[in-house]
């Protein structure tokens, strides 16, 4: 076996003098002294005094109800009084139709045709065009190729595979699973099978169900009739079976026996033929004499530590409770300012400091505010 040349790399040797490891981001930035944000918080509010709070909103302020009466209903009242006299007047159908009476046909004769299959008198004229212009022509004879006689090879047959060829044969150990053992963490306190809803729900004493009893079948007293309808009135009459109709057989009986001969069986002939053995090549890589060693880099520089369990860090599940108190106060309760209520002018019949106008059609009453009159110096 010839050995593949091998590339051999050429030895390292190290550059003399420094590296630069100046960039472009450390040659451009300049550094700025950073001073931590200070935490701005909102200024603290005036805690107002507790008490109840007799104010009116703008929304009360601003709307306010109107005292309105109903509008009468301005519909024209209904005239129309439905005649007492019964309608007399006819239709044009009424004065153009004139009713016939409707005699019946004396002879009702069906127009239908009959169903009937009227059948032809003439024979049957079985000439066709094709059988009229076809000429019978007479066919030539197929030529046929000459058989060749099968001419098996002299040489030996070469059944040597590159598989065959290049692959040698080697044999070693499996490889061995090198996963550490699991070691299983446990608690060695005894479990505790009392839960809540074992204590809370206690196991309930269920009664059997009730079987209802079936009642005794008792046969009915007497004899029973069969007879039926088609027993009695069923007449049988005597009738002779059918004998069946079969075509007239034609076979010819031949004591000759049946020539199984055939051109495949007398062209390909059985050939006797033995199985070739295995062709096994001499190993040229003798086999090694000492002890496979199995250890790999895993199983040396591999070091088995025991496992901790982690602990739980999270917090536990407790409401917070303060002891200062709660407050309550808003933003509406610190900036609301009390308005003075004012008389709305429309719950008055005659509002003081307006001046009835006109009144419209629909009923609306409309004022003017009187406006103070300044003297003239």
């Amino acid at each position: 076996i010839v050995k593949q040349p091998r590339h051999v790399p050429e030895e390292y040797k190290p550059k003399q003098g420094k590296i630069d490891l100046g960039t472009t981001y450390k040659r451009d930035f300049n550094s700025y002294k950073v001073q931590p944000v200070a935490i701005v918080r909102p200024l603290e509010r005036q805690q107002v005094k507790k008490g109840k709070l007799d104010t009116v909103p703008t929304y009360k302020d601003d709307y306010r109800a109107w005292d309105r009466h109903k509008s009468e209903l301005y519909k024209p009242e209904q005239t129309y009084q439905p005649p007492t006299v019964k309608f007399g007047n006819s239709t044009t159908f009424q004065d153009d139709f004139v009713p016939q009476e409707i005699k019946p046909r004396q002879s009702r004769q069906s127009f239908k045709p009959s169903s009937v299959v009227k059948r032809s008198t003439a024979p049957f004229n079985g000439i066709t065009s094709h059988r009229l212009d076809y000429i019978p022509h007479q066919l030539e004879l197929k030529f046929e190729r000459p058989k060749e006689v099968y001419k098996p090879t002299e040489q030996r047959f070469e059944d040597l595979t590159t598989h065959r060829y290049d692959f040698q044969g080697l044999i070693g150990e499996t490889a061995k699973i090198c996963r550490p053992v699991h070691t299983r963490v446990t608690q060695s306190a005894r479990f505790e099978g009392s839960t809540e809803f074992c204590e809370c729900f206690q196991p309930w004493e269920i009664p059997p169900p009730e079987i209802k009893k079936v009642p005794e079948y008792v046969p009915p007293t007497g004899s029973m009739l069969l007879n039926s309808t088609s027993h009695l009135d069923y007449v049988p009459y005597q009738a002779n079976r059918v004998v069946p109709i079969r075509p007239v057989s034609h076979r010819r009986s031949n004591n000759f026996p049946f020539p199984g001969k055939s051109t495949m069986k007398e062209d390909f002939p059985a050939w006797e033929n033995c199985r070739q053995g295995l062709i096994k090549k001499q190993e040229q890589i003798p086999n090694p004499s000492g002890k496979f060693d199995g250890l790999s880099t895993f199983r040396s520089h591999y070091v088995p530590h025991k496992l901790i369990p982690t602990e739980s860090c999270k917090p536990l599940n407790i409401a917070f409770k303060s002891s200062v108190p709660f407050d309550d106060v808003t933003i509406y309760s610190v900036e609301y300012t009390p308005k003075k209520q004012e008389i709305c002018p429309a719950s008055y019949p005659s509002p003081p400091g307006y001046i009835f106008e006109n009144k419209n059609s629909q009923g609306h009453k409309f004022f003017r505010k009187i406006t103070p009159a300044v003297k003239a110096f």
